[in-house]
């Protein structure tokens, strides 16, 4: 089975459970394992949340008070991706420790990017190709529920 969408949305706080919401929906509904559904859904509240926050340019009205979502279900991965046009991260820094540490106990923000990593299997931080803005993506091997309707058959020979 392969299952995509992909949601244009605001800026705004309100849109992250309505993306939550709705790959927990798709997820369920294709037979996703519910321990990886929730991990997957953890993984995309933060990358929305790093998008609302961080995803402009400053102006209001434009392009950059939108982000977008696009969820890729494909045979035995999922595949997400968040993409907003904002400043971005200098080419440098997407590769750099504090992306993949964890933040000081103390610290009020930078948990987001180490908390995807952590729950996804293979995650990119990177530019739009051509464009102002970043792309967070990050996939995961899928999992089934027992006796889900959509379980890929195994057959001996």
């Amino acid at each position: 089975m392969s299952i995509w969408w992909s949601l244009h949305l605001r800026r705004e706080a309100a849109s992250v459970p309505l993306a939550r919401r709705l790959l927990l929906g798709t997820m369920e509904t294709a037979g996703v394992d519910p321990d990886i559904s929730y991990d997957l859904s953890v993984a995309l509240t933060e990358a929305c949340a790093n998008a609302v926050e961080h995803g402009g340019d400053g102006t209001t009205g434009g392009p950059s008070e939108a982000y977008r979502v696009t969820a890729y279900l494909d045979g035995e991965k999922c595949r997400i991706e968040v993409a907003d046009a904002g400043p971005g991260f200098p080419a440098a820094h997407t590769g750099r420790a504090q992306f993949r540490l964890p933040p000081r106990a103390d610290a009020e923000h930078g948990r987001g990017l180490c908390l995807i990593r952590e729950l996804a299997d293979h995650v990119h931080i990177g530019p739009k190709p051509g464009r102002r803005g970043t792309v967070v993506s990050f996939d995961k091997i899928l999992k089934w529920r027992e006796n889900a309707p959509n379980t890929p058959l195994v057959t001996a020979s």
